[in-house]
Formats: structure tokens, sequence, C-alpha cells
């Protein structure tokens, strides 16, 4: 866990070394706030494998019946502040996030 652990660490100072002040980190278009999306959607995209069955651009897609069909925006409220996300449709319309519910 302690090498996870340093992993993270510097990656975070990867991502933090060529900010110089509070605002570029938690602003309004700050390091938190793209973070924050991007994770929100990478799980959104691990939700819809699992919902699917298959990876994204697999060749199991024309057999399953189902497929991805782009993207919808919504909304997302945090404690902070409203995110605009990016979230995953399915051509079956289907596919319902589990932590919405």
């Amino acid at each position: 866990m302690k090498e996870d652990m340093t992993t993270f660490h510097e990656l975070l100072d990867e991502l933090m070394k060529n900010y110089e002040n509070p605002q570029d980190l938690m602003g309004e278009n700050g390091l938190l706030k793209a973070l924050t999306k991007a994770l929100e959607e990478r799980a959104l995209e691990g939700e819809m494998t699992d919902h699917l069955g298959y990876e994204k651009r697999s060749p199991e897609a024309d057999k399953s019946g189902n497929s991805r069909n782009g993207y919808s925006g919504k909304t997302l409220k945090t404690p902070k502040e409203n995110l605009q996300i990016e979230v995953p449709r399915d051509r079956n319309r289907r596919f319902s996030p589990s932590w919405w519910a």
C-alpha cells in the first residue's frame, strides 16, 4: 500500500508542478474541477463497460444487441459547485449509473 501512495503522491506532484497560485488549483478552471470531472467520467465509462459486458471498441459490440451511443450532458451537483459532465449512452437506453440511484 505504501508503494501505491508513493505513486499517488508522485502523480499529484507532477500535476501540480506548473500551478502558481490557489486559483490555478481551486478556481473555476482549476485542477480540482478538471480532476473531479475526469474521475466522474472515467467511472461512468467503467460502469458502461460493465453494463454492456465488453470493452470500448471491442468486436463483441457487433454481436451484443446493444452498444455505446454517444454521450449526453448532465449537471452533477457537488458540495462546492455544479459540474458539467458527459454521461455515456447505450443504444437500448438501459444504462443508468448505479451511483445516481
